[in-house]
């Protein structure tokens, strides 16, 4: 199982579920406000009066084979506004009982 972590420009919200949505993600934990600038070329997103814009980031957990897709999806998210920006991150995760 792997974590996907996701952050991305606000306005790219409906874009990114539809990007899930297309490789069959059904669950995902969301946060609406975000700031973050990034380490590449793009703008920072900080909701400040020079930079008002905010990000959003979510995650989520899906099987293995899921990644691939997901991540093609969101690359061609990415490169349709590349300085807007959008990351993902994946990393193992395991499910344990609680």
């Amino acid at each position: 199982m792997k974590a996907i972590f996701v952050s991305f420009y606000q306005a790219f919200y409906d874009e990114v579920l539809a990007a899930l949505e297309k490789n069959n993600v059904q669950g995902f934990t969301f946060w609406e406000e975000v700031k973050g600038k990034g380490s590449r070329e793009g703008e920072p997103h900080i909701g400040s009066h020079a930079w008002p814009t905010l990000n959003s980031a979510l995650i989520t957990f899906v099987p293995d084979q899921a990644v691939d897709g997901i991540l093609r999806s969101l690359k061609e998210l990415d490169e349709s506004a590349p300085k807007q920006g959008l990351r993902a991150f994946v990393l193992d995760a395991e499910e344990r009982s609680v």
